[in-house]
């Protein structure tokens, strides 16, 4: 039997669903995709304060914040219930956190940095603790008066209320609508992990939604707790979790077009630097966030980062394509399965393009082309200009597919192993420092977005945005690169002038 207050709750969320009221993505965040750090790929429920402000000295002294990397986001596992005495509000475990919630969001705000939270739109959190269903407001009040800036919010234990897009969107929005009526700006990024189609609401709620299950620290291993994986991909009534990143780049690849400056697809954390992936497939991992506009959330254990990871999260390159003005997401141009060259039998090779803000000033924006490499051997992948500029016309019949073009590859200035050693041995953040190396010196010239923005940057030309210039292409030309195994090659496009004479041999 339907109970009263079950029949209550629905009428509630369906009258919240078509209410007028104040959108999150209103709320002037994440107009470009928020970057940070998140402890629970690394971590689990293994948080303390500790962990959160070492970790954010850390983000500091490696130059990750000049980057962009802002938020330092709490993930499950922080409380021990609720106050009854105080109106139900949500405790902070005092072990783990034994100064509180706003003593770590004074010092991260001192640090320039972004406190984030997590809670769930369930009875409980995957944890375990409690959740947040029905003590919305509570809980944003809570939120707002503790200093965050960000909430992730989970899933688990909705108690049934999904199903639907429905109710999945106004179960969803009731936060929204709390985190707004608190007066605080609170990024708010929705981890429904794809359940009801979020792509199709989320932007009138979130700044951000997840679209599948939890990432894993594989390129392509299959694992039937993570379903779709084909052409239906898009329509996965089991979003599951272990989730590979070719997996989640396949889901991602047919709702390209619903992320936009202030909402985005949350393809889930970064997992470069967790160990279980090699140099190429991280490379290919961040390339592939980058050019879908995922956030940018790092996963890994900071205070242990290897040089070679510290390199690929620093590419500017790459992260100015994830991080551009245009706001506009690349999308799958073409997959081509290989007969089964990689060990699993699903290999295969695909090429994504799109376009980005214009850097020279002419009528024709740049673009980034991706090439991933599945296969399990080296492999020469071509992109032509027709499939590159298909959008804008097919068989070749763009004008951009007429015109020639400067092509910068994005990975070619990529730091040196060496000089992220010595940026990480001048950090004393966890008593590793090195003698000889001063943190203040280490690591200068790097770009500084919180000088310079990405959009004043890419406006002003700066080279350490745009990549090595490797070739051009003339019209209805084709960009060739050799793409290491599980690897990516990434480029810039830029126009060339009408008639230029610069020409060169093809990559």
């Amino acid at each position: 039997m339907v109970s009263f207050k079950e029949v209550s709750f629905v009428a509630a969320v369906t009258a919240a669903l078509f209410s007028i009221g104040v959108n999150a993505v209103d709320n002037g965040l994440a107009i470009t995709p928020q970057m940070g750090w998140d402890n629970w790929n690394a971590f689990g429920c293994d948080v303390s304060e500790e962990l959160l402000l070492q970790t954010a000295q850390l983000i500091v002294d490696y130059g990750l914040k000049d980057l962009g990397y802002h938020y330092v986001i709490l993930d499950d596992c922080w409380s021990v219930g609720r106050n009854a005495s105080n109106n139900n509000s949500l405790i902070a475990d005092p072990e783990k956190f034994p100064r509180g919630m706003a003593a770590v969001a004074d010092n991260l705000h001192a640090l320039g940095l972004g406190f984030g939270m997590y809670s769930d739109a369930g009875k409980y959190t995957c944890g375990g603790y409690a959740g947040s269903l029905g003590y919305e407001t509570v809980d944003a009040n809570t939120f707002a008066g503790w200093g965050v800036d960000y909430l992730k919010y989970d899933n688990c234990f909705n108690e049934g209320y999904a199903g639907n897009q429905q109710l999945s969107s106004a179960r969803y929005r009731t936060m929204g609508n709390a985190l707004n009526a608190t007066g605080r700006p609170i990024l708010y990024s929705l981890c429904n992990w794809g359940e009801d189609y979020p792509w199709n609401w989320g932007s009138t709620i979130a700044n951000s939604w997840r679209i599948s299950g939890d990432v894993f620290d594989s390129f392509d291993m299959a694992d039937a707790r993570c379903p779709c994986d084909g052409p239906d991909a898009w329509n996965c009534g089991l979003p599951g979790f272990h989730c590979s990143v070719t997996n989640i780049m396949n889901k991602a690849s047919f709702i390209v077009s619903k992320a936009q400056p202030g909402g985005w697809n949350d393809l889930d954390m970064l997992e470069v630097g967790n160990g279980a992936m090699t140099d190429a497939e991280y490379v290919a991992h961040f390339s592939m966030w980058a050019v879908a506009k995922s956030p940018l959330i790092m996963g890994n254990d900071i205070r242990t980062i290897a040089p070679a990871d510290l390199a690929i999260l620093s590419n500017t390159a790459v992260i100015a394509v994830n991080q551009d003005p245009s706001g506009s997401s690349a999308a799958r141009r073409w997959i081509y399965n290989t007969n089964g060259t990689d060990a699993n039998g699903r290999a295969s090779i695909q090429m994504w393009s799109g376009n980005l803000a214009s850097t020279t000033g002419g009528t024709y924006s740049d673009m980034v082309v991706l090439l991933v490499n599945g296969n399990d051997a080296t492999t020469v992948m071509n992109a032509t200009l027709a499939n590159i500029f298909v959008d804008s016309g097919p068989v070749g019949t763009a004008p951009q597919a007429q015109m020639s073009w400067e092509v910068r590859d994005l990975w070619a200035n990529r730091m040196s192993s060496d000089e992220a050693a010595s940026i990480i041995a001048a950090s004393s953040a966890t008593g590793n420092a090195t003698a000889g190396y001063n943190a203040t010196t280490v690591g200068s010239g790097r770009y500084n977005s919180t000088a310079m923005s990405y959009k004043e940057g890419l406006a002003a030309n700066s080279t350490l945005l745009l990549g090595n210039v490797t070739t051009t292409v003339q019209a209805l030309g084709t960009i060739t690169a050799t793409v290491d195994p599980h690897g990516a090659a990434l480029f810039r496009l830029r126009a060339l002038p009408t008639g230029s004479l610069r020409k060169r041999d093809e990559l």
